[in-house]
């Protein structure tokens, strides 16, 4: 495994820090690094200004839209764009079913989704988890019959993200009963003003509802909106899954909060003199820079690992469990570093523009904010204690 990097990604890496410097929106830059909501607008502005340099598909082959880039390149765009404070290109439609349509998807329907995939006039979200099938996803209920060149869907999807702002879907149903459950599924395309689909959002502690429940009453799609042969989504599923636990690994983001816990560490005071020279904190600093870099040299082997094409097992579910791990340990850093101020959830405060009275002001208030949303990151993708159940068997077969 290389560690160091090449002249060309080095060369690569001064671009990718140039580019983002001067076409990054100050607007969108302050929204992030504040820890502040970032709105619909601003997440399409910046894929727009991406799509524009032909970066807005960096895990894309080329012949499909894509940058054509290898994974250390990926890497490297991901972790500068990160570090300057650029809101994370939305995965639902470029890391999930964008690879998807690229390896399982009809020609008909590359052509159809995927340009706008990268151009953002479509926003996906994922209709995978339901009431009683979240980290059991084999056990879903949400059916799909059959009805001529339709299929109408009934059934109910929980937490699924951005829903409100979507105008696509990408579901998992039951198309057979007859079958064991996961040979009984498919993957439907389905648009999100079908008449029969209702949007209610899950308000979440920090007041906000990126998370949504999504009920479907009739709801007919049609068959030419299926991926893949009909029964058989457990495989895409699968794949699908795997491209979103690496991108849970967020080592780019891992490097934007310790870089801001080492900001607040040397401004905020604890007995008249910065925290950073507290020898406690200090030592809690150090070791979450020592987990981040080896987080970082996992990443590394997986790269690796991709390059020399050899195939991957656990890996994804190990960097997701541990890069999740780490973002929680680093919000928990943050709200120790910001100290009692930090602690009351001033919901205004998240907002860009605030300027309201608050005890430490709008910066120290809004960390409350990204405390709670990185609780969920730990679900994400399957929670982590269904990945290391995964990761166990791997390591001793049964």
């Amino acid at each position: 495994m290389n560690l160091h990097e090449s002249p060309e990604d080095a060369a690569f890496r001064a671009e990718v820090r140039d580019f983002v410097a001067a076409q990054l929106p100050e607007d969108i830059r302050q929204k992030v690094l504040g820890f502040l909501r970032v709105p619909r607008e601003d997440y399409v502005r910046w894929q727009r200004i991406l799509a524009t340099r032909g970066w807005g598909a960096p895990g894309w082959p080329a012949e499909h839209g894509g940058c054509g880039w290898n994974a250390v390149q990926r890497n490297i765009f991901d972790e500068e764009c990160f570090t300057a404070g650029a809101p994370r290109q939305m995965p639902f439609g470029l890391a999930m079913i964008g690879p998807v349509l690229i390896k399982f998807g009809s020609d008909a329907q590359k052509a159809r989704f995927l340009p706008r995939i990268v151009a953002m006039e479509d926003w996906w979200c994922q209709g995978y988890s339901e009431p009683g099938a979240g980290s059991d996803l084999a056990s879903l209920k949400t059916r799909a019959e059959r009805d001529g060149e339709h299929y109408v869907v009934n059934g109910q999807k929980t937490w699924t993200s951005f829903a409100q702002w979507a105008n696509w879907m990408f579901a998992l149903v039951r198309t057979s009963a007859d079958a064991k459950p996961q040979r009984g599924i498919s993957l439907l395309l389905i648009p999100m003003d079908t008449p029969g689909i209702t949007v209610r959002p899950i308000r979440t502690l920090d007041g906000g509802h990126d998370v949504n429940e999504v009920f479907l009453d009739s709801v007919r799609v049609p068959v030419e909106n299926r991926v893949g042969a009909e029964n058989e989504g457990w495989a895409i599923a699968k794949y699908l899954l795997g491209h979103e636990r690496t991108a849970i690994a967020g080592l780019g983001m891992c490097k934007r909060l310790l870089r801001r816990l080492k900001e607040l560490a040397r401004t905020q005071a604890r007995h008249g003199r910065p925290l950073i020279e507290d020898p406690r904190f200090r030592d809690k600093l150090a070791r979450i820079e020592i987990d981040v870099l080896a987080h970082e040299w996992a990443l590394a082997r997986l790269i690796s690992l991709e390059r020399a094409g050899l195939g991957l097992g656990a890996e994804p579910s190990m960097l997701k469990v541990r890069g999740s791990e780490i973002q929680g340990e680093l919000g928990e850093l943050l709200m120790e570093c910001a100290g009692p101020y930090a602690v009351p959830l001033v919901e205004a405060a998240l907002e860009f523009g605030y300027d309201g009275p608050t005890p430490a002001g709008a910066e120290l208030n809004a960390l409350a904010g990204q405390y709670l949303d990185l609780r969920k990151v730990a679900i994400y993708g399957g929670t982590n204690e269904i990945q290391r159940g995964l990761i166990g068997k791997s390591l001793i077969p049964l």
